[in-house]
């Protein structure tokens, strides 16, 4: 529990003191109903009363946790309302989630059928993740990105479907939790289209210019 709460004030300046921070977050009371329901869950195999716990904390605090998730030390959700976080989900050491973040399956398949979180992630608002799959150490996931592709460790993540933008050494914004800027590959698709767009209007106009002479070359010859 000390990890989670130095994580509050590591990755959110708001925090001031620990009274807030227990008093006042409901992303750290959903994780700490959660502690109880998980350990309940794995130690004594009790298989209601973890669930009640969960749909309890669930109630107040707009974070759904369920209590055979694999959670790390030092995690942190940033607001928490609509956090999703499924049964089969497994989540490393210091990683984020901002608001409206779901941790889903893809189907009613049994099994291992939501995520893997690598070490240091950071998860964007309202970004949903499905699936059995891994997203690796220290991944960037961009606000509203849908991913159901593995992806591989220091990346980052942006779209629907989300694609890789920016991999391996290079300088990414988000590694100060600042995940408002990333680029959008649905406007620069838009941006594609648009000038398609024009090319075809251009091409539309010669073929006009041509049947216009063509028109005139006609009834020139006919007079």
């Amino acid at each position: 529990m000390f990890e989670d709460i130095k994580a509050v004030f590591n990755r959110d300046p708001a925090a001031k003191n620990i009274f807030e921070v227990l008093l006042c977050y409901p992303g750290f009371h959903a994780l700490l109903a959660y502690r109880v329901a998980h350990f309940l869950h794995t130690r004594f195999k009790i298989p209601l009363i973890p669930r009640i716990i969960s749909q309890i904390a669930s109630f107040f605090t707009g974070v759904e946790i369920h209590p055979g998730a694999k959670i790390g030390k030092g995690f942190f959700i940033d607001h928490g309302t609509g956090v999703v976080i499924g049964e089969t989900t497994e989540i490393g050491n210091y990683v984020t989630l901002y608001q409206g973040v779901t941790l889903g399956g893809t189907g009613k398949e049994r099994g291992k059928r939501h995520p893997t979180i690598g070490n240091g992630a950071v998860i964007g608002v309202g970004a949903v993740v499905l699936g059995n799959i891994k997203i690796g150490n220290n991944v960037r996931v961009g606000a509203g990105s849908v991913v159901v592709k593995p992806v591989p460790n220091d990346c980052t993540v942006v779209g629907v479907p989300g694609r890789i933008v920016v991999q391996n050494g290079k300088k990414v914004p988000l590694l100060t939790l600042n995940h408002s800027d990333l680029p959008d590959p649905i406007v620069e698709r838009l941006k594609s289209l648009q000038s398609e767009l024009e090319e075809v209007e251009r091409c539309i106009k010669c073929w006009r210019k041509n049947m216009e002479r063509e028109q005139c070359d006609v009834l020139s010859g006919g007079r």
